[in-house]
């Protein structure tokens, strides 16, 4: 049984799409896709600088849009489940057929903007914990301010707050964890501090008609699946200030039956974590064209078992 993933921000480096626009109807699509957002994604995905797509109003597009274009690359794909890791929520919504890709875009589009804006309030950031015991680590980031955003699983906890209580764990680890990485973030996702986009993006799926899933989709809220497209678009909403549960995800990957889990471009993290909390899971990670034919016997071993 194959899932199909797609990452979240932070995943993103300077010119990584530039390799794929040498497909055909690659830059095409992309600049289709840029024109129904009014975002260059071109330029974004090979010329831009590293500041220039940390920006969250453009950085989450162009994840979308870069999971999209290397997923249609593969050619027909039918997986058996179907999840993302934070916006990469939005791209498994393409991929289980509850949007099409004008109506994904247009959604975190409105939700980059959103999330910008509120991470423009207060100066926040994320940070990423490696080791450690997960009830000791949550224990210590509540105790200095800080919210446990993304629990990945596989030894690591990712922490949002301000910059001040940032600071404050650099100097003031938790017990066991042996490093604290700063996310290429603008902001303190999936915390209290991105409430204010709740309601903007909420407008915003209104205006939306979803598709139900068509193959199992696995929500970041907890891990379980869901049913329906109306309920898909209404986690999308609240879990951009709740807490990503991927660690969940991952249990379910597990309860299925998963045998291979692919990653969509830019891929890599989500295929770290899996291959330390899901032994025995082939694993696969789209970062250039030149994985497409590993990646395609990937699927034909694996989607139909």
């Amino acid at each position: 049984m194959l899932v199909l993933v797609a990452p979240g921000q932070g995943a993103q480096t300077p010119g990584f799409l530039t390799p794929w626009l040498d497909l055909p109807g690659v830059e095409d699509r992309l600049r289709a896709l840029s024109a129904a957002v009014d975002l260059d994604l071109v330029h974004y995905g090979t010329d831009a600088d590293a500041d220039e797509i940390r920006d969250t109003a453009v950085a989450q597009p162009l994840l979308v849009a870069a999971g999209l274009v290397s997923a249609a690359a593969l050619g027909e794909v039918t997986p058996g489940a179907v999840a993302g890791h934070s916006v990469g929520e939005i791209t498994a919504a393409v991929f289980a057929g509850v949007l099409d890709d004008t109506a994904a875009l247009t959604l975190v589009r409105k939700r980059g903007l959103a999330m910008a804006a509120a991470a423009a309030i207060t100066k926040t950031g994320m940070s990423a914990l490696l080791g450690g015991d997960p009830d000791t680590t949550v224990a210590h980031l509540e105790k200095l301010g800080l919210t446990p955003a993304n629990v990945n699983g596989a030894g690591q906890i990712v922490a949002a707050g301000t910059l001040e209580q940032l600071a404050a764990l650099e100097a003031d680890k938790p017990e066991g964890v042996r490093r604290v990485v700063a996310l290429k973030v603008a902001g303190a996702f999936h915390t209290r501090h991105m409430a204010p986009a709740v309601d903007t993006l909420a407008k915003a799926a209104q205006e939306l008609t979803p598709g139900d899933p068509t193959v199992t989709y696995v929500s970041n809220k907890d891990g379980q699946a869901v049913a329906t497209g109306a309920e898909v678009l209404e986690r999308l909403v609240g879990q951009v200030a709740n807490p990503v549960r991927w660690d969940l995800c991952m249990e379910t990957f597990k309860e299925l039956g998963v045998t291979a889990l692919l990653e969509v471009c830019p891929g890599g993290t989500l295929t770290g974590l899996a291959k330390r909390a899901l032994p025995g899971v082939k694993t696969l990670a789209l970062k250039t064209p030149d994985d497409l034919d590993a990646a395609r016997e990937l699927i034909a071993e694996h989607a139909n078992a």
